[in-house]
């Protein structure tokens, strides 16, 4: 059975990793921080769905396409990268409710939404609490099966090509240089703490270089610049 690699530990990553278990498939998740969990365990609002069970349950008159519209207004600059957002949203939320049993029945409106659709349970720290039960589950599929391995510690550095065909990536970790082979999944955020010499912040917005970043010392934009050169 062919695996796929995952880039990135945090919510995308781990909800792609276990998206490729529940389909039937291996996976290889690469994290370069000790641990998994991102940014997305600093989260502290909750998650938004519009149209979700939880919403229907309590006769909130939420759907994708009003999302949309406060999602472009809000600012959204690509229209068709907020519809895929927002269409999908309800059916994420839910699979977070009924796969990962995650208590999501508190929901607020927060600035910018028109309607009540951000999702949480009654911990401090949803992003944390949600992430981690996604963890938790990749983790006891690696422990029990052959089906998934979690690396952590170890910095993709390369995309491997086969002709124009992206067919796996080469890591450091511990000072050796690893290669693995699949269908990639980059998945390890942006750039809000890229101050090094190649730093995409100093290319696409020099104008907040002098600002402090609660962003994870991790988020360097590793996977855009692996990805810009091939296209």
């Amino acid at each position: 059975m062919a695996q796929a690699i995952v880039v990135g530990g945090g919510l995308a990553g781990v909800s792609a990793a276990n998206t490729v278990l529940e389909c039937g498939g291996k996976v290889v998740l690469v994290d370069k921080s000790a641990f998994c969990g991102g940014n997305s365990t600093k989260a502290t609002s909750g998650i938004n769905g519009a149209g979700t069970k939880t919403q229907k349950s309590k006769s909130i008159p939420d759907n994708a396409d009003i999302f949309v519209a406060d999602t472009l207004k809000g600012g959204a600059k690509k229209p068709e990268l907020a519809k895929v957002l927002c269409i999908n949203s309800a059916a994420d939320v839910d699979w977070l409710v009924d796969k990962f049993d995650l208590d999501l029945s508190l929901v607020a409106r927060l600035g910018g939404h028109s309607q009540p659709r951000t999702h949480r349970g009654k911990e401090r720290f949803p992003g944390m609490t949600i992430t981690y039960a996604l963890i938790q589950m990749l983790e006891k599929v690696a422990e029990k099966t052959n089906r998934a391995r979690i690396i952590t510690k170890a910095e993709v550095v390369k995309l491997l090509q086969s002709g124009h065909n992206v067919v796996g990536c080469e890591y450091r970790k511990a000072g050796k240089v690893v290669k693995e082979y699949g269908p990639m999944i980059l998945a390890s955020g942006g750039f809000g703490a890229d101050f090094g010499s190649d730093s995409l912040l100093a290319t696409y917005r020099p104008d907040l270089l002098h600002l402090p970043t609660t962003n994870g010392e991790h988020c360097t934009g590793d996977a855009i610049k692996m990805g810009k050169p091939l296209g």
